[in-house]
């Protein structure tokens, strides 16, 4: 009797610990749980709150820049043949391709060859520039035309980017848009910097520009996919003007 008593025990002291360390490892999942909503939740209000950005940001600027992306219009059309926009298709999120914007700054039909050149040379880490203030930026392109030089040292040439980020395909803030064949020459950790939108700004674009390299500015794109946030958005959308307004790295 007294044996079976004992087995009784430690048949009930057994299930206690079962039943204590399952409690516990429920418990530790529902934390787990409650943690990874609470990113989530974090996560889509950060996301709506970038999209509310990009539009209020894209719009106003259509509306006040209108005048001068008419008078800019006007100025690519009289300089050379050939339409003012050039559209060409780029890499966006998730590596899903869709039609760029910008002012023509080179000559129409003018071949892509020369820059898939240049990018070859820039991965393979070359110089294109014996200027120090560009050195990885072609500055003696015979394709660029007047108002496109003009255009492409002050940044307006990417004025009707504006659009896409009002349509969704960019935002304000993030990496800049591949080129498809750009893609070739990535290496395994480059494609992270497709998992958000790419942008008319970034890091890179007011942290040296043309002075770094493509490991350089891939390296700050991945620094912002991993640690993005809308109050850095504004922030360097504000460091942006100033640059631009400088010319400081453009070419």
């Amino acid at each position: 009797m007294s044996s079976q008593n004992a087995l009784q025990s430690d048949f009930c002291g057994t299930s206690q610990l079962l039943e204590s360390n399952a409690g516990g490892e429920l418990a530790l999942v529902k934390r787990r749980r409650s943690a990874s909503a609470a990113r989530d939740t974090t996560v889509r209000f950060q996301q709506s709150a970038k999209r509310l950005l990009d539009i209020a940001v894209s719009s106003a600027g259509i509306v006040l820049l209108s005048p001068v992306l008419l008078v800019l219009w006007l100025a690519v059309r009289l300089d050379s043949p050939g339409p003012a926009i050039f559209r060409q298709q780029r890499v966006g999120k998730g590596e899903k391709l869709f039609t760029c914007l910008k002012f023509r700054t080179l000559y129409y039909n003018a071949s892509d060859e020369v820059h898939r050149q240049a990018v070859k040379r820039l991965w393979a880490g070359e110089r294109l520039s014996d200027d120090p203030n560009v050195p990885y930026k072609l500055t003696n392109d015979a394709r660029i035309t007047r108002v496109g030089r003009w255009l492409r040292c002050t940044s307006l040439d990417e004025l009707p980017q504006l659009l896409n980020v009002l349509r969704g395909d960019m935002s304000i803030v993030g990496p800049r848009p591949a080129i498809p064949y750009e893609l070739e020459y990535f290496k395994e950790w480059h494609h992270e910097r497709h998992k958000v939108k790419p942008g008319i700004t970034g890091i890179w674009q007011t942290s040296g520009r043309n002075r770094l390299n493509f490991e350089q500015m891939y390296e700050l794109d991945i620094y912002y996919v991993r640690t993005w946030s809308v109050w850095e958005d504004v922030k360097l959308i504000g460091r942006t003007i100033p640059i631009v307004v400088r010319g400081i790295g453009a070419a």
